[in-house]
């Protein structure tokens, strides 16, 4: 007869090889996700594991992590993330670093298994490997002297609206294409173990919630627009549907031309920048544009996003603060932290006397102060702490 014990490590196999299974099948990183979930939630039954959770959380594992079918995904992920960085390579979207090594693993491995409320900002160098331009990388926008719109401008001029949204426009179909990489699903992986106690992210493309994260959006989101007069919002789809419908000539034309891939230079022979816009020639916006007012007070229409000058909303950045005073940890992945409103955070954590570990290519604000500095593309360090199988599995309550 079976006793519960024997039920329950049954199910522990059976719930790993279903995961080795999937992992066979090439879902990106879902194995990571899936089998660290499953030793969780597995672990929680009965007594039996109570006192050796952890060990036996760390062998199963670990030796998932070993399996041939793991090691057929994780050569195939390694040849994908190549092919990926040598095509943004030759965009020179993402700046060069070398591949991370070994010792910088271990490091930022140990740097996250000894936290327990660990906190992770993230900024533009994580979404430049899937195709999104950032403003400060030594190929970023302001290296071609390109300067983003201010509140104030957008505020004050009607031509800088009209710029704004037909470029905008113009950008959007390219700019959701993009998609989730590596590292996005690393943190998510992360967060879904218990690794992570609170995220917040100053990108505006919402790629970390389509990996499966549910981060505070410190700046905004270019997937909502706001009236400055009501506070009423709606969805970006249907704002986009209302400039189509104002402007049918004008989209159609728009859209007859090539779209290219996130990140190209293709389309309109020009440039995608950061935020959704892309460059394109004044004679399709500077005359017969018509931009969509509020439906309910006829107010003036903004993305819901911190534009430059502009602050961060005091109820959002109280709580991203308190969240960093109460973190035992802070994790900087791809930002510079050069914005007072992301610095801000950065400071408060190290003032509670919370360590700050950084990965990023380049200098930051923080490097002062900083516990660990690792110069490396996210998407090459973060699955690989992943892949080394021994974070333990917090205490589950």
């Amino acid at each position: 007869m079976k006793t519960a014990a024997h039920r329950h490590a049954a199910a522990l196999v059976e719930s790993l090889q279903e995961a080795i299974g999937l992992l066979s099948k090439g879902y990106h990183l879902l194995g990571s996700r899936i089998h660290m979930s499953t030793v969780q939630s597995t672990l929680a039954y009965g007594s039996l594991y109570t006192r050796r959770r952890e060990s036996i959380s760390r062998c199963c594992i670990s030796q998932l992590l070993t399996s041939s079918s793991y090691s057929t995904y994780r050569s195939s992920l390694k040849d994908n993330n190549e092919s990926r960085f040598q095509n943004l390579n030759k965009r020179k979207i993402v700046p060069h670093s070398d591949p991370p090594s070994a010792g910088d693993v271990n490091l930022l491995n140990d740097f996250i298994d000894q936290s327990h409320k660990l906190m992770v900002l993230t900024g533009a160098g994580i979404s430049t490997e899937s195709g999104i331009p950032d403003y400060r990388s030594p190929n970023g926008a302001y290296s071609t002297g390109f300067k983003p719109i201010t509140h104030q401008e957008f505020v004050r001029s009607i031509r800088a609206r009209r710029r704004y949204w037909a470029r905008s426009y113009a950008g959007w179909i390219r700019f959701i294409s993009a998609q989730p990489n590596a590292a996005h699903h690393a943190l998510s992986s992360l967060e879904k173990i218990g690794r992570i106690y609170y995220m917040v992210t100053q990108n505006v493309d919402r790629l970390h919630h389509r990996a499966g994260s549910n981060p505070l959006e410190l700046h905004g989101t270019v997937y909502t627009v706001v009236c400055l007069e009501c506070g009423n919002s709606i969805n970006r789809d249907s704002f986009q549907d209302r400039v189509k419908s104002l402007n049918p000539k004008w989209a159609a034309s728009i859209e007859s031309l090539e779209s290219g891939d996130p990140g190209s230079d293709k389309s309109f022979g020009m440039h995608q920048r950061p935020d959704a816009d892309i460059e394109i020639d004044a004679k399709y916006w500077e005359e017969d544009f018509e931009i969509p007012n509020c439906q309910l007070c006829g107010g003036m229409l903004k993305p819901d996003v911190v534009f430059f000058g502009d602050n961060v909303p005091k109820e959002r950045a109280d709580k991203a603060r308190e969240a960093a005073r109460e973190c035992d940890s802070f994790l900087v992945i791809g930002s510079s932290v050069m914005t007072m409103s992301a610095f801000r955070l950065v400071r408060a954590a190290h003032e509670a006397g919370a360590p700050v570990a950084v990965v990023n290519i380049g200098e930051t604000r923080a490097d002062d102060f900083v516990s660990l500095k690792i110069n490396a593309r996210c998407g090459e360090i973060l699955p690989r702490v992943l892949q080394m199988g021994s974070l333990s599995v917090p205490h589950i309550r």
